[in-house]
């Protein structure tokens, strides 16, 4: 037990040196790729509907607010705390964190939105010309925004405005009445259910009932081509649907991927805090969740840059010339 205590300490203590150079990495590559994103999509010369344009954008704008709030407000003064010292006597943090989590929860939720849309549109034809519009899109955005503040408002309550600056497992101190608190624990686990457990549910039910979908339709497909005689023509509407799946497989699996195992730690740790666990998860299973939920925020425009040839190309181009890319932003 011993051995294992101290090989947990050796890891934790590796992961905190790394994380001095990861994370000033991540935003000097997180931020610009991020705006780049938002900036390219603005002006609507990819190619995209408004709708699929418009969550394209929301879910950049989500990541780089998580990458400020959370990264940069939270883990690098946590990390270099020896030079942040002053944030201890900032009595800000539980306001801190009800953004904090807001933002994450629109990041993981337009996702979600995101991925229900391209399965309405490929799946649900009748139900496609009234969802997948640029009104819906905004409307089903501002909803997700909205519900987003308004359940995170509950940080505030359950912790304190002194920063503890630890994950440990808050950055924050706690208010003693939370601290064994079952409703406030309860709260908590709720929480982790939904954000990113209910996601990834919703994530992977919706891509399977695309898949599903799309391989019954190209058998059907096939087989009509079949019998006209065009079998080794192109199909431009399967294309089309392929470049789609594509893009969403790509984006919906990198959000799974990177947030799963900070999900199974803090599932796991409310498990013991329940007593349905007997050992605690070690804290650097949480540290490199941490380190891959961020990663998450910095990789959307390189999968968009790997599948949107328009997308890669005015990338390229703001590579080049970026103050004139910026004079010349439209509205989504």
């Amino acid at each position: 037990m011993v051995d294992w205590i101290q090989l947990q300490t050796q890891i934790l203590f590796a992961l905190h040196d790394v994380e001095k150079v990861y994370y000033p990495i991540l935003i000097v590559v997180g931020v610009p790729a991020n705006i780049m994103t938002i900036i390219i999509f603005s002006r609507r010369k990819c190619g995209l509907s408004k709708n699929v344009t418009r969550y394209l954008v929301a879910m950049a704008a989500a990541d780089l607010l998580v990458i400020i709030i959370d990264l940069i407000l939270r883990h690098i003064p946590i990390v270099f705390w020896d030079r942040f010292l002053f944030v201890e006597s900032l009595h800000v943090c539980n306001i801190h964190a009800s953004f904090l989590f807001a933002a994450s929860d629109c990041s993981v939720w337009f996702t979600v939105s995101f991925t229900f849309d391209r399965f309405v549109s490929i799946c649900c034809q009748k139900l496609k010309t009234k969802h997948c519009t640029g009104k819906m899109a905004a409307a089903v955005l501002g909803t997700v925004t909205a519900l987003s503040c308004l359940k995170n408002i509950s940080w505030y309550f359950m912790l304190s405005g002194q920063y503890w600056l630890l994950n440990n497992p808050w950055f924050c101190n706690i208010e003693y009445d939370s601290l064994f608190s079952r409703a406030w624990g309860a709260f908590e686990t709720l929480h982790y259910i939904l954000t990113p457990g209910m996601a990834f549910v919703m994530i992977l039910l919706f891509n399977g009932l695309t898949v599903r979908h799309i391989s019954v339709v190209s058998k059907a497909r096939r087989r009509l081509r079949g019998h006209n005689s065009l079998e080794n023509s192109r199909d431009p509407e399967m294309d089309n649907r392929r470049k789609s799946i594509i893009l969403l497989f790509l984006v919906s699996g990198n959000f799974i991927l990177l947030w799963s195992i900070l999900a199974v730690h803090c599932l796991w740790n409310q498990m013991w805090y329940f007593g349905f666990s007997s050992e605690t998860p070690p804290n650097f299973v949480q540290e490199i969740g941490f380190m891959l939920q961020l990663l998450s925020c910095c990789t959307n425009t390189f999968i968009y840059a790997l599948t949107q040839t328009k997308f890669r190309e005015h990338l390229q181009t703001m590579l080049r010339c970026p103050p004139n890319c910026c004079c010349r932003i439209h509205r989504v």
